[in-house]
């Protein structure tokens, strides 16, 4: 494996786990309705497990209220118990057509909650990048070992990956920033 083979291989996984955390981090409340709330909810359709997402219409029409309108009215009662049994803590409201969520806002003892969440999620992305970049570490000096590579080339090698590992933790960093920055603003 080349330098660049190993250092590309490394920047796809360290981005693979960025925008998991950007998806972890959306189904994390605010103090306003967002539809990446109920979007990874699973409900159950004729007896398969299918995210909300693929089965009804998610809209914000007010700041405080999530609108669900399924493609098929018959499963509202599905879709409601699937928002019941979430840890969303939110109770959904039925007319027989569309489910309505009213989001409270949150208390300040919520917010600190939902703020350390954020820090849970964005240190085990950093934890999850420092592996990428040990195992990185780990093929180059494989490769010298090997004789593939030189003591040179192994050691730019793991300079280039050091260098995504501080890019992609900056990146981290920022999303947890911006986030919690959401959750606290009152």
């Amino acid at each position: 494996m080349s330098i660049e083979d190993i250092a590309l291989e490394a920047e796809e996984r360290m981005e693979k786990s960025v925008s998991l955390l950007t998806d972890q981090m959306r189904g994390i409340r605010t103090g306003r309705a967002n539809t990446g709330l109920v979007e990874s909810i699973r409900v159950d359709y004729y007896g398969s497990s299918t995210p909300l997402k693929q089965m009804a219409n998610l809209s914000t029409p007010e700041p405080q209220q999530i609108l669900i309108r399924p493609f098929d009215p018959s499963v509202i009662g599905e879709i409601v118990r699937a928002i019941q049994t979430s840890d969303l803590g939110l109770s959904p409201n039925s007319d027989g057509k569309v489910v309505r969520l009213n989001v409270p806002p949150l208390s300040v003892e919520q917010r600190k909650k939902l703020a350390n969440r954020v820090k849970e999620l964005a240190e085990e992305a950093r934890v999850s990048i420092r592996n990428i970049r040990r195992d990185a570490n780990k093929q180059a000096d494989v490769e010298q070992s090997d004789k593939i590579l030189t003591e040179d080339d192994v050691a730019t090698c793991k300079d280039e990956i050091q260098s995504l590992t501080k890019q992609y933790e900056s990146k981290v960093n920022d999303l947890a920033d911006k986030k919690t920055a959401e959750i606290m603003e009152a």
